[in-house]
């Protein structure tokens, strides 16, 4: 008996969940005592409330990421823009701030359970920071956030990295469950699900075999996207002392909160050097740039998401301000101001 999981969690999107659940029950038809699906969440039974329109699902079982067989998370319904509690980068963060990548971290530690993303389901795993190094793929909109988290994005309609099988759109949700038919159950069963519905798997399935094309492009690293320290015609060895020289303290605004970050910067030897402080953890600034009459860096946090931030400030006397950005989530405004150091 293969166990399936559909996971659920407030604000989820309906086809990411609905149509691999039909999927998978549809498959009972041609099977015997093969499959079991159930709708479940990270708390137990409960009605879960979906995205865009509010429709109420219940589920009725907890996720057991002990138990063999496939899970699967789908991604966010709502705006896409915003800093609201309803906006998708927000839905997402609360997933990934949950119980459920706990669970979903012992899950993927298993090898006789395949964890299965639709959409911006991987993004709610790899927000919690359980994809880094892992090949996979979200919505179109949302794969400079996925290489943002660590994770290597592959264009591609279904990933499959071993016991992680990703896919893409909203609709990608067919195919991953069809694949999955189709690896676990053998192709007469996905292809008797497929003239049931009347629907024909779409695109190649990615996997990291056979040969790779002579065109194939390497998944730059975030901090290749701001130029190196070293590049004088950026200014980055600055001949005198920076306007940023100092401590900061710094709030960021971001869609699951507000962040309390101190910032220390200084001028060694013409070249600019940071870290960042938030709480207990201080982290270096990534090839630091001065931009004109702007700072750059990237930041490597892992509170409270997992995420490679891209930050761009003006300081102006005493008081600083910018932005702090990672692909899909919306610019988060960042203020501060210098509590030691001397302005240039």
């Amino acid at each position: 008996m293969i166990s399936v999981q559909v996971v659920l969690f407030d604000g989820f999107d309906l086809l990411d969940a609905i149509a691999p659940y039909e999927v998978f029950c549809a498959a009972t038809l041609f099977t015997e005592n093969t499959l079991n699906v159930e709708l479940v969440t990270a708390e137990g039974p409960r009605f879960v409330t979906s995205g865009i329109n509010g429709l109420k699902i219940e589920a009725h079982g907890k996720l057991n990421p002990e138990l063999a067989g496939i899970i699967v998370v789908p991604g966010a319904s709502g705006p896409i823009d915003g800093h609201g509690p309803a906006s998708v980068p927000s839905i997402l963060g609360a997933a990934a701030n949950s119980d459920l990548t706990g669970l979903m971290e012992r899950a993927l530690g298993r090898n006789d359970v395949i964890v299965a993303t639709v959409c911006g389901g991987s993004l709610v795993l790899a927000m919690g920071g359980l994809l880094e190094g892992r090949s996979a793929v979200t919505n179109h909109l949302g794969m400079d956030l996925l290489g943002a988290t660590g994770a290597i994005p592959v264009s591609a309609r279904v990933v499959d990295d071993g016991n992680l099988v990703t896919g893409g759109g909203v609709t990608s949700g067919l195919d991953v469950a069809l694949y999955l038919l189709e690896r676990e159950l053998g192709p007469r069963i996905a292809l008797a699900v497929e003239q049931l519905f009347e629907f024909e798997r779409r695109g190649t399935v990615w996997r990291a075999m056979g040969m790779a094309p002579n065109t194939q492009m390497t998944p730059a690293d975030e901090s290749a996207n701001i130029p190196s320290i070293h590049d004088d015609s950026l200014n980055s060895k600055a001949t005198f002392a920076s306007a940023f020289d100092g401590d900061w303290d710094t709030t960021i605004v971001t869609p699951v909160g507000k962040l309390e970050v101190r910032l220390s910067i200084s001028t060694n030897d013409g070249i600019i050097q940071g870290t960042a402080t938030q709480g207990n953890d201080k982290i270096p600034f990534i090839n630091p740039v001065l931009l004109n009459d702007k700072l750059a860096w990237n930041l490597r946090v892992t509170k409270p998401l997992r995420l490679n931030l891209k930050f761009e400030v003006s300081a102006d006397g005493e008081l600083m301000t910018g932005v702090a950005k990672a692909g899909l989530l919306p610019a988060s405004k960042l203020t501060g101001k210098r509590i030691s150091g001397a302005s240039s």
